[in-house]
């Protein structure tokens, strides 16, 4: 049976993907997390995980490249999907050399310990996919379409981290011949997503009036940017495919591909969306400074061709079902007593 290495596997990414693993193919799924994480996304699986059904957990630290070696050597996994990271952009700002350890010098950790391995056993030939993000463009020149060429402009600690992720995954397939490919994912929701992100904190601040647990008054920070939105599982749909692709030679190693929806919408759009969705009435918008980024990444339209030419994938669920389900995930959160801090 032939595994796959989730790194990031308790989070809303790698949590989606290792379901769409188990439901639509025979692959093993090997979760990476550290000894700490929590594991709500993931407590769905604990009858699977403690049967060994096809799922394992092992514990390993992007910044402990001694722990991915010994992770990688005892279990050889055939696909790897890097998703582990500081992913918060908001939060960088707070901790930027956090940001920039992890997820650059994590990513190079993983990918030299990889490439060590291979100079032992040539037989060892792992696909890795390197997850970028749609931040590396940052503050991009308004009514662009955002190409897999366009210029890279960093916006905060987080973009600069995904640039040097970026840049890394593409360099060790030019370098040593390791089997990567590189996606930056346009903004992405559904359920589990974490509430430091924009449409969720609004979804839960949505649930906490419904439960009583709020005023009916939505804080947020910017409502300038305009952004396409995707589900989440449609996107690990596309991970899987780009695995595929490379596999059977349609791909090369070193190429790096857009995912982003094909729904647009301003902010304050989303948040109209959600308030349509509620049962409180006379919600009010309040902007909070604390929410707003000294720098901010307003315009993100992507141009999906290239990734449409290399696989057969389009987005199929509507954004309106995306924010309903994220809706319904956190009322079903508060609702089991896990109040969430304000942030």
């Amino acid at each position: 049976m032939k595994k796959i290495l989730i790194t990031g596997f308790t989070g809303q990414v790698g949590s989606q993907f290792a379901d769409f693993i188990l439901e639509n193919t025979d692959i093993e799924v090997i979760g990476m997390m550290r000894w700490q994480e929590p594991m709500d996304n993931v407590y769905h699986l604990a009858d699977r995980i403690n049967k060994k059904n096809r799922i394992k957990i092992c514990y390993a630290d992007l910044n402990d490249a001694t722990s991915l070696r010994r992770l990688l050597e005892s279990e050889r996994p055939d696909y790897i999907t890097h998703l582990a990271a500081q992913s918060y952009p908001k939060t960088s700002f707070n901790i930027p050399i956090e940001t920039l350890q992890t997820n650059i010098i994590g990513t190079a950790n993983l990918l030299d310990s990889i490439r060590s391995i291979r100079e032992l056993d040539k037989s060892y030939d792992p696909i890795i996919h390197v997850c970028s993000s749609s931040e590396v463009y940052g503050r991009a020149k308004v009514g662009s379409s955002l190409d897999e060429e366009t210029t890279f402009h960093a916006s905060s600690p987080y973009s600069l981290s995904k640039i040097g992720t970026d840049y890394l995954g593409r360099y060790y397939a030019e370098a040593y011949g390791l089997k990567t490919f590189v996606t930056r994912m346009g903004t992405h929701s559904g359920p589990r997503r974490s509430d430091v992100f924009f449409e969720s904190t609004v979804a839960k601040q949505i649930a906490l009036m419904e439960a009583g647990l709020q005023d009916p008054v939505i804080y947020v920070g910017n409502l300038e940017s305009v952004r396409t939105y995707q589900d989440v599982r449609d996107a690990v749909r596309a991970y899987f495919l780009l695995f595929e692709a490379v596999e059977s030679g349609k791909v090369k190693p070193g190429d790096y591909f857009n995912i982003a929806g094909q729904e647009a919408f301003k902010l304050n759009e989303i948040i109209e969306l959600l308030i349509s969705m509620s049962t409180v009435e006379g919600i009010r918008v309040v902007q909070d400074p604390e929410r707003l980024r000294p720098i901010d990444a307003n315009y993100q339209m992507f141009d999906n061709t290239k990734i449409r030419k290399a696989i057969n994938w389009k987005p199929e669920i509507p954004v309106k079902k995306m924010l309903n389900d994220l809706l319904d995930h956190w009322r079903k959160e508060i609702s089991m007593g896990k109040i969430p801090l304000n942030r």
